[in-house]
């Protein structure tokens, strides 16, 4: 219902100003309700503030170093025993769960023995690698993407065992990323390498 102070009679002068001035305090309450609630509402809401990186974080991450000889030797004879280990038992559980996170997520132990089917039906042992030390083809490179790269073979008779490799770097140790294996003929393959980073002993041949 609105109040006005007309209903008022005129010669009540006291009531008539007590009238006046109520509605003007009511009328500057309502104008300072007013003006707070538009300023509240102009603020705009600030999430949580992030944390900014550390130095630590701001860092890159440091490119991996090359493992020196004897490391590398080891990182391919174990890998092509894992393979040979494989091929025998038709089991491919081992050689994928000695590989990288992201090996594993591309390739299932079916997988594995999908690709390694032609390989093993041969019946070819990859045994004598503990014997005969492989010769890298290539240098052994870190890659752009801080990957371990290794190609080569071992000279072997009378099929040379080929192989590429790639390595990450996983809780500071080196797991396979990448393989090729692959035999030809040792008459038919000519070495080209110039600088082995193993010497060379007398091949031995497979069974």
């Amino acid at each position: 219902m609105r109040i006005s102070c007309r209903e008022y009679d005129a010669s009540a002068h006291g009531l008539g100003r007590l009238c006046l001035a109520a509605l003007a305090l009511l009328a500057l309450l309502m104008w300072l309700i007013t003006a707070g609630t538009a300023i509240a509402q102009g603020v705009p809401k600030q999430g949580p503030k992030k944390a900014k990186p550390s130095a630590v974080q701001q860092k890159a991450a440091p490119k991996p170093t090359l493992p020196d000889p004897y490391k590398l030797n080891l990182l391919i004879r174990s890998t092509i025993l894992a393979v040979n280990q494989a091929n025998q038992t038709g089991n491919y559980t081992v050689l994928r769960d000695l590989s990288s996170p992201d090996f594993q997520r591309a390739n299932s132990a079916a997988r594995l023995g999908a690709i390694f089917a032609n390989l093993r039906g041969q019946g070819i042992n990859l045994s004598p690698v503990i014997l005969v030390p492989p010769t890298l083809d290539e240098s052994a490179t870190i890659t752009p993407g801080g990957m371990l790269k290794l190609v080569g073979h071992f000279p072997t008779k009378p099929l040379r065992i080929n192989f590429q490799m790639l390595f990450q770097i996983v809780d500071g140790r080196w797991r396979l990323f990448g393989l090729a294996v692959n035999t030809v003929p040792a008459a038919a393959a000519a070495p080209k390498q110039t600088n082995p980073t193993a010497i060379k002993k007398k091949p031995k041949k497979l069974n």
